[in-house]
């Protein structure tokens, strides 16, 4: 048998993407089970997007993550869109259909993959208060709504896109979300069930930011998420935890949306285990 030395390449297009942890994951994951796969962590300027994604195509790569700030400009350069990414109006990650690119978005649903897995809780009829009302916030916030949330909340320091996000809830999910302006200090009512923050207060290297929300009035039982996965425990976490709160780290989410993306690319299962393993330890 003759020998073969072509590796199948994906990887992630992003600025600033340095810091960009996927690639820890997925090269373990490549390595566990042996494939000749190999995930690049690239940094294009805005202006160079386009000519990425023909790169992309005449690379003859399997895939690419999106991160900021592509997912909404590279929507015209792709074949298709899959209709959850064209509702939320960003694409994280891109997968190759025989000569075509197809965008899809993987966050909302690794959330909510982590929320069930993760935190054993179903979102369908709960009361959810998002904060934030960017890119993760959107693909979040329409994944909970195709879940069957009973009531959303999306509290924003932007009057703009916190009332644009629920409009477009409204309009492309059919659900009526509430937008509360966040001034000050969001007070979290005894009526929420999940929080969630879908901001970046609190990523590596500004670990001692937390999102200013009063949680006296919480719930006993509330479930205090976050979306940031460095650090591990953000102090929004620690923060919920010292009140007994239940919480959710942003590491399953991180985790749950690789796994996804690294399904479509190979058509085969994801060694989940091994890729959070890879994360937790680069984290530490």
């Amino acid at each position: 048998m003759a020998a073969n030395y072509k590796l199948e390449l994906v990887g992630v297009l992003g600025h600033p993407v340095a810091e960009n942890p996927t690639c820890v994951m997925q090269e373990a994951a490549f390595a566990v089970l042996g494939l000749p796969w190999r995930y690049l962590t690239m940094d294009v300027a805005p202006a160079d997007l386009a000519d990425a994604i023909r790169g992309v195509r005449a690379l003859g790569m399997q895939g690419v993550n999106l991160t900021i700030p592509h997912k909404v400009a590279v929507l015209p350069l792709l074949d298709e869109v899959s209709p959850d990414a064209a509702r939320i109006g960003a694409v994280n990650t891109v997968r190759r259909d025989g000569r075509r690119l197809i965008g899809e978005n993987t966050d909302g649903k690794g959330f909510l993959r982590g929320l069930r897995l993760e935190a054993g809780l179903d979102p369908a009829g709960r009361n959810v208060l998002l904060l934030g009302a960017g890119g993760a916030a959107r693909a979040i916030a329409f994944e909970l709504a195709a879940a069957g949330v009973k009531r959303l909340a999306i509290v924003n320091r932007g009057a703009e896109r916190g009332a644009a996000l629920c409009e477009d809830l409204k309009r492309r999910a059919g659900l009526s979300a509430r937008f509360e302006l966040w001034s000050g200090v969001c007070k979290v009512g005894a009526e929420v069930d999940i929080l969630v923050n879908c901001t970046s207060i609190g990523l590596f290297p500004n670990v001692a930011e937390t999102p200013p929300a009063d949680l006296q009035e919480a719930r006993p039982d509330l479930l205090v998420c976050d979306v940031v996965p460095n650090p591990a425990e953000t102090g929004f976490i620690k923060a919920a935890r010292a009140r007994g709160l239940r919480t959710l780290t942003g590491l399953p989410m991180l985790v749950c949306q690789g796994v996804i993306g690294f399904e479509m690319w190979t058509g085969r299962p994801a060694p989940e285990a091994a890729m959070r393993a890879a994360l937790a330890k680069a984290f530490e």
